[in-house]
């Protein structure tokens, strides 16, 4: 992969063991963005790089690329396709970020250089970290010779597994939090600090700061119309006041009302007489001089973080994902045909998400094929019969225990059964007289339900596209992606000459529009994904919407085009036609891959 001079001087090109051992001997921060050959390092961070080195100018700070095809202290993450990088110091992993994250990736390494730095004047320890991608590969290694152990009779102490993806990043609850002019002042901030630590807070970010009167004027602009205002602005540029953020490790909002209970009525007289423990009752004066404030939403919260902290996003936590089981649900051609619309509304008020959607048809020969198993019973022709007489509806539902949920709703199999003893039940509230066979089906337990719904929904490829209009976009519209449950199998970020934009366009190249599309197409950086999925190319379709994002907004407005688009031109992302557009698309541009039953790519990144 050719790279500029200047990019080669930035990060030291990392490809054996020896020259990995040679890094982790020098003194310093070394980031290191691990990648392997196929699809190259992350060359969209380079320039966020030189341009922290520049404006730090830090001999402490260095940059890396390593790859992990031959080193050998980087094996663990083969295998990875996602965007990796790695913090070392001192021959430590002191911290780990997956994915091209550019705000955390740089907060990370401002925080960790300025540790390190602390670590060497020998006023701090350096933390070691374990990044769970690696501790994951390893107990599979280690369950593997469990195994093995197990199959020679030696039953061993079992170690439980952590996966990464099973976890995920949500934001934080957090609050901004002021100990005011007059408490700073006193030398009572320690206190109140030991008080919040108490309680189980935690200060994530905190400075002392003097407000400038037209500092305190935007602040507290909500007030501008209360008598009060101008003495409030002078009070509050009076004198240094401690600026905190605060978080409970929580993903819902309760540390703001936790934290305006601890501080109590606004009026420090009423503090006093309603809740006499309260911070406000104990630390405050009379008047304006209520000694702290907290944000009274999660609105006003994020509002006020990026008054004081511009540069600080929101806090993430890493959690454990809900054990959300899937199940296949089908409306049978029948009630498919009249019964539909309220089916799907009882399936969502009972809190299924429908995560897989899809009208089929099936042949007399599929329904066999599928029902095979109820071969031999009497109402086995009728079934496969009704099954193939037009089209139905296959459904992929998610929910906590969604098989056994999505059962007890069905009720019996049999519709005198359901009517006379689950009168409630689906299959007795949607039964035709016509037609003596129930309506819906469900899966029988988590083992069917995967097969079934492989069988409705296999895995496979596609190819998404990020165009130059909306790649300042990239990472919300990679979120939008995770959460649609794509898995990228592989991904490169460039900008494409004339020629591919040319082939990957050629069966537009008729149209009118085609020259002004290969322009935009070639006018900035464009990020290439591989996704993979279950039904991924209707699915990513969907996701993204109609090609106008004004007819998008209209009719699909979560899709990525109605929220990221601007014309039919700068419409913020692509997705391939059908499945051998994205065959052909996938080889275009990644060239010839392999991929495993999960839809990642055997044997790389």
């Amino acid at each position: 992969m050719a790279r500029k001079k200047q990019e080669i001087t930035l990060m030291r090109e990392i490809e054996s063991q020896e020259e990995w051992e040679d890094i982790m001997a020098k003194e310093g921060l070394w980031v290191v963005d691990v990648y392997q050959e196929w699809c190259g390092p992350c060359d969209a961070m380079v320039g966020n790089f030189r341009r922290i080195k520049n404006e730090l100018g830090d001999e402490l700070l260095h940059f890396a690329m390593g790859k992990a095809d031959t080193i050998e202290a980087l094996e663990k993450y083969r295998g990875n396709c996602e965007p990796c990088f790695l913090f070392f110091a001192g021959g430590v992993l002191v911290s780990y970020i997956h994915g091209a994250n550019a705000p955390l990736i740089l907060r990370t390494l401002t925080e960790q250089l300025a540790q390190e730095h602390k670590v060497l004047d020998g006023n701090a320890e350096r933390k070691e970290v374990k990044d769970p991608f690696v501790t994951n590969r390893m107990q599979e290694s280690l369950a593997d010779e469990e195994e093995e152990e197990e199959e020679e009779g030696y039953i061993p102490h079992r170690r439980v597994s952590t996966r990464p993806e099973d976890y995920e990043e949500v934001e934080e609850g957090f609050t901004v939090a002021l100990i005011k002019p007059n408490v700073v002042a006193e030398g009572k901030t320690d206190e109140i600090l030991a008080e919040m630590k108490a309680k189980g807070i935690k200060v994530i970010a905190q400075e002392q700061r003097q407000l400038t009167e037209d500092e305190a004027r935007e602040f507290y602009s909500h007030l501008k119309d209360e008598d009060f205002f101008e003495e409030l602005v002078k009070f509050m540029s009076s004198g240094p006041s401690h600026v905190l953020v605060l978080t409970k490790g929580q993903a819902d909002d309760s540390i703001i009302k936790e934290w305006r209970d601890m501080l109590g009525p606004p009026a420090v007289e009423d503090a006093k007489e309603q809740a006499p423990e309260s911070l406000r009752a104990r630390f405050g004066d009379a008047g304006l001089m209520n000694a702290l404030h907290g944000s009274d939403s999660k609105e006003t919260a994020a509002r006020e973080l990026a008054f004081f902290f511009p540069h600080m996003d929101a806090p993430k936590l890493h959690t454990k994902k809900k054990d959300v089981q899937r199940t296949l649900a089908l409306i049978r051609p029948d009630a498919f045909a009249s019964q539909k619309d309220e089916i799907l509304q009882k399936i969502k008020d009972a809190g299924f998400e429908i995560a897989l959607s899809k009208v089929v048809s099936l042949s007399r020969e599929q329904a066999e094929n599928f029902y095979k198993e109820h071969e031999g019973q009497p109402y086995f022709e009728d079934l496969v019969t009704r099954m193939s007489s037009g089209p139905m509806l296959a459904l992929g539902l998610a929910r906590d225990d969604a098989v056994t949920g999505w059962r007890e709703m069905l009720g019996p199999p049999d519709l005198e059964e359901a009517k006379t003893n689950a009168p409630d039940s689906l299959r007795a509230q949607f039964a035709l007289d016509e037609n003596p066979l129930n309506q819906l089906h469900g899966s029988d337990s988590p083992e069917t339900a995967k097969v079934e719904i492989d069988y409705f929904f296999p895995v496979e490829q596609t190819v998404a596209m990020i165009k130059p209009d909306a790649y300042g976009t990239k990472d919300a519209i990679i979120e939008k992606i995770h959460e649609a449950g794509f898995r990228i199998a592989a991904q490169k970020e460039d900008h494409i000459t004339k020629e591919i934009a040319e082939a990957f366009y050629e069966d537009q190249k008729d149209k009118d529009y085609f020259n002004d599309l290969v322009e935009h197409m070639i006018s900035g950086p464009t990020m290439f994904m591989v996704l993979s999925r279950e039904d991924a190319v209707e699915g990513w379709r969907k996701v993204i919407g109609p090609t106008d994002p004004d007819e998008a907004k209209e009719q699909a407005p979560d899709s990525l085009r109605a929220q990221f688009g601007q014309d039919v031109l700068q419409n913020a992302v692509h997705g391939c036609s059908n499945k051998e557009d994205a065959q052909q698309k996938i080889k275009k541009i990644f060239g010839h891959l392999e991929f495993a039953a999960d839809g990642t790519v055997k044997g790389s990144c």
